[in-house]
């Protein structure tokens, strides 16, 4: 079976999926992600399965939100144009757009399934000889074609519940409920409307109506009927965008391109070296092409000829065009060649001047035209972190910072204490626990749950990964045992609602409040012993935390709410921005109660009764 382009295996056999970021989008990622890191030079996703066919299904819409954070990032780079008003024609056009793709991601979910069944199995495989209350079953095997019993009646549930949700904002004209979809369909269309204006209004009206007639449809899709997707055509450019020299076929090739594309920004020496190399390489392979012409046949005839290049062009080679070395290279088989990495920026480079020449107006307006370079690059394997052990979490949790009271000033003061704690029982990323103020320990009035509210707090300058990153994760009964309640209310009396609750993490450089701490932290594990490439790192408490949720048979939808991953399929779009509305908080905090770890007890580190009452 062929493996789909970025799908790879990591050092322990799990699938995961990759894609390189385009040089000179690193910094704009990371920007779009909320990363800490001030560049991000890869998008990643572990698959969760070992099973190649599986793994082929769910990377593809993990694959269109990586497409979607690209997107994203070169609208930083190059701003996108603010209009005042829409035509009813593009109004039309943008919303029939949106509709189609909705269907369009329905169709790949129902000829090739949702990809979790294989997941489940292994849970299966995981808790064999345990007694798991589910309700279905986890040794169904995943079929040849479309869903599994269990994956249907999952879709099934999230269109019956989200379609009168949905009809009820169309009666109320409540715009909020697309609010995510319609920022998402601006970007792809390239064009920026203020949220008050009357256009605004009307493509939203138009766009909540679509998705209403879009979970219709799937509605009746899942009663048997047929209902036939629209075409989906590639967004046109935005008037604003179309130069009016773009129709000489004299102006339209590869190498016009990169000079437009230098004139038109000030990149660094390096950067425009790259491009340039990228792009004459391609020249040389196939001439200089219209851009409009190039064929995604022509840039895998690229890929393969610049994986040949002799990494020692020394002599003669050092002049050699692409072919040239190309037939060096066959001659000399032993010879060391250019590695992944290498690869991608002579891919990279040859993308980021055609989507500038797509942006500026190369393809005339009236030809579809899509990226040839897209999901064209090789790869490039990179391990996952590895998991805390039972007996690692009991050497961390029984060393001086839990027994003896060490607060070090690098660990943050009680940030040293309570960041693992926290993480364990919430999986939650270290710089979403580091910003927590008192008043983001919030309590649910109608069930007294106590919650954590992750969210950016544009106050404090602290931002979530991105927008599925905001939600709510009830505290787990451990942690109220463990005195971290009592804890909040002790910072809320010093220091009011805005009190951070560990006041020694302050912003870093790249604007983290754990960039710090996560140094301090690294240092202590080393010194418990806890070091080399098998060592687990504080980004393994969140995989162990939504292992441990399956481990209990917790459906995907509630582990993407509680961790705030957006999930795949119809249900993504809602549930992750507000997963208490959709799930309840009874229901959320059930689910981290399950949370727990065999083996390891923390009763050592219960405050006594003396402690609890001084508060």
């Amino acid at each position: 079976m062929r493996v789909l382009m970025g799908v790879v295996k990591n050092r322990h056999g799990t699938y995961v999926v990759r894609k390189k970021v385009p040089k000179g989008l690193e910094e704009a990622v990371a920007r779009v992600l909320g990363d800490e890191r001030q560049r991000v030079a890869w998008l990643q996703r572990s698959l969760g399965t070992k099973d190649l066919k599986i793994a082929n299904v769910a990377a593809k819409p993990i694959l269109i939100e990586f497409d979607a954070v690209l997107a994203k990032a070169a609208a930083l780079v190059s701003p996108i144009p603010q209009r005042d008003d829409l035509s009813d024609g593009e109004v039309k056009t943008m919303a029939d757009y949106f509709y189609a793709s909705l269907l369009s991601e329905d169709d790949e979910v129902r000829r090739d399934g949702a990809g979790s069944q294989q997941l489940f199995r292994e849970v299966a495989d995981q808790v064999s000889g345990v007694v798991v209350a589910s309700a279905f079953d986890l040794d169904e095997a995943a079929p040849p074609y479309g869903m599994s019993e269990r994956e249907f009646d999952k879709h099934k549930s999230t269109v019956d519940f989200l379609l009168p949700a949905a009809r009820k904002a169309l009666a109320r004209g409540d715009l909020s409920f697309v609010d995510d979809e319609l920022d998402e369909l601006m970007a792809v269309f390239r064009i920026g409307l203020d949220p008050s204006s009357k256009a605004y209004r009307a493509l939203g009206t138009a766009v909540l109506k679509r998705y209403v007639q879009h979970l219709e449809a799937l509605d009746r899709r899942n009663a048997g009927e047929v209902v036939e997707t629209p075409p989906l055509l590639e967004p046109p450019l935005s008037a604003s965008e179309r130069p009016a020299s773009s129709a000489s076929s004299a102006k339209d090739t590869l190498s016009a391109a990169y000079e437009g594309w230098k004139k038109a920004r000030s990149s660094v020496a390096s950067t425009d070296r790259e491009y340039y190399n990228a792009i004459q390489r391609f020249i040389e392979l196939h001439g200089d092409m219209r851009i409009r012409d190039i064929r995604r046949s022509h840039v895998r005839e690229y890929r393969e000829a610049v994986q040949m290049i002799p990494t020692n062009r020394a002599g003669p080679l050092r002049k050699a065009k692409l072919p040239e070395l190309v037939k060096w290279s066959e001659a000399h088989p032993a010879a060391k060649r250019l590695g992944p990495a290498s690869v991608n920026k002579l891919l990279g480079g040859g993308q980021a001047i055609c989507n500038w020449a797509y942006d500026n107006g190369f393809i005339p307006d009236d030809r579809i035209w899509a990226d040839p370079f897209a999901k064209m690059r090789v790869d490039e394997p990179e391990p996952d972190p590895v998991l805390w052990d039972t007996a690692r979490l009991k050497l961390l949790f029984n060393s001086s910072v839990f027994t003896q009271g060490d607060r070090p000033e690098g660990g943050g003061g009680e940030g040293a204490y309570w960041m693992p704690l926290l993480a364990l029982f919430t999986g939650a990323r270290q710089g979403e626990l580091a910003a927590l103020t008192a008043d983001d320990v919030e309590t649910d009035e109608p069930t007294g749950i106590r919650y954590f509210r992750i969210t950016n707090d544009e106050e404090r300058g602290a931002r979530v990964k991105n927008k599925s990153s905001r939600r709510v994760v009830p505290v787990h009964p451990e942690l109220k045992r463990l005195g971290f309640l009592t804890y909040v209310d002790a910072r809320r009396r010093l220091g009011g609602q805005k009190a951070p609750l560990f006041p020694l993490m302050e912003k870093g450089p790249r604007d983290g409040f754990a960039e710090r701490w996560s140094k301090w932290f690294g240092r202590y594990l080393t010194k418990l012993g806890i070091k080399g490439t098998d060592a687990p790192v504080f980004h393994s408490f969140r995989h162990g935390f939504k292992d441990a949720l399956r481990w209990k048979a917790e459906s995907e939808d509630v582990n993407d709410a509680l961790t705030g991953h957006s999930g795949g399929g119809v249900g993504r779009r809602y549930g992750a921005r507000d997963s208490a509305r959709r799930f309840g908080m009874e229901r959320l905090a059930d689910a981290v109660a399950k949370v727990e770890y065999p083996g390891l007890s923390l009763e050592h580190l219960y405050p006594s009764v003396d402690a609890a009452e001084n508060g």
